[in-house]
């Protein structure tokens, strides 16, 4: 009797061990997230609100299994390779990148550590990954759009002042987004009889003397690319714009909201929330070279009725009825 007792007791001090190991709280998985916009910039609350809300979904929540340290550059290159040192060094799981140039450093910093991209505009051009079906290394994520977007810019330009023969387009030569974008546009530029004028800038003085320069003459228009530091400086491009009377085309929502005249894009929330499916995947095992880069399947206008009749526009019906979003 007493032996069988001595076993039984045996038995249940084995499991101690076990189950000291089942009350354990899972270990903290820490994600570096680098952005290129300040932060006190308004559209970043509902962009990292909505990453957060689709990790909580997944079942992965900031504080108790997951640690997020995120970093805002404000498009600064020092601040950005800063802060990827700064992200590197805490050693963590998986890195989150906003564009390109943001990637590029993480992928630096951090040679081996997984990384997501968003918001970026041409992953191969840029040498993110060496294809998008099969991005390999430790990098891939979600593009914004194909360089055709530009024709697209211009068109929508020719159809809500079609009185213009000028288009200024602000460049960053050192993009190969923008130089491609650029490139679509020129190769319809004849056909839409208009003239496209380069804007060579990285500052907002580059800016405003290129926009300023280019609206002394009549017939004039404006296009802005995507790019960080273009939307860093969006309340410049859109007063700037407003003061010289130039109709613009601005590729997201953000713009238009902020008294821009009209947009088209892809909504740049929603890369975020896909953002979280793979981290989910490669914190579950999956690599980063077996996830294809994925690009946007919806794109939207948003059109300004208000800075419309400032301009003077009469913007056509055909317009109106496919606008996904009229501001008043």
């Amino acid at each position: 009797m007493k032996r069988r007792t001595f076993i039984a007791g045996l038995g249940s001090a084995a499991t101690w061990p076990l189950v000291a190991r089942a009350q354990q709280p899972p270990r903290l998985r820490r994600i570096g997230v680098l952005l290129s916009l300040p932060p006190d910039d308004p559209i970043l609350p509902a962009r990292v609100t909505a990453f957060a809300q689709a990790l909580q979904e997944l079942g992965w929540t900031d504080g108790r299994n997951m640690g997020i340290d995120y970093r805002f550059a404000g498009s600064d290159p020092d601040r950005i390779r800063r802060f990827g040192l700064e992200l590197a060094a805490l050693e963590p799981d998986l890195l989150v990148a906003e564009g390109a140039i943001v990637t590029h450093v993480l992928q630096q910093a951090s040679p081996t550590v997984p990384i997501v991209f968003v918001l970026a505009s041409d992953p191969v051009g840029e040498g993110l990954v060496t294809s998008l079906a099969r991005p390999g290394g430790n990098t891939t994520g979600f593009a914004l759009w194909e360089y055709g977007i530009g024709v697209k810019w211009l068109q929508l330009l020719k159809e809500i002042t079609p009185n213009v023969t000028r288009a200024a387009v602000i460049r960053d030569r050192s993009s190969t987004a923008q130089t491609g974008q650029f490139g679509a546009m020129q190769g319809v530029a004849p056909m839409l009889r208009m003239q496209l004028s380069p804007i060579d800038a990285r500052e907002p003085v580059e800016i405003e003397r290129g926009i300023t320069a280019f609206a002394r003459e009549p017939n004039g228009g404006l296009i802005v690319p995507t790019g960080a530091w273009p939307a860093a400086y969006r309340e410049v491009i859109v007063t700037l714009a407003e003061r010289h009377r130039l109709p613009a085309v601005y590729p997201f929502r953000h713009y238009v909201t902020g008294g821009g005249l009209i947009s088209y894009g892809p909504d740049t929330t929603a890369p975020f929330r896909s953002a979280a499916g793979y981290i989910d995947r490669i914190l579950k095992g999956e690599k980063p070279a077996d996830l294809p880069v994925q690009y946007p399947t919806r794109y939207e206008i948003v059109l300004n009725l208000k800075t419309a009749k400032a301009l003077g526009l009469t913007v056509p019906e055909t317009l109106l009825a496919t606008a996904d979003e009229v501001i008043q």
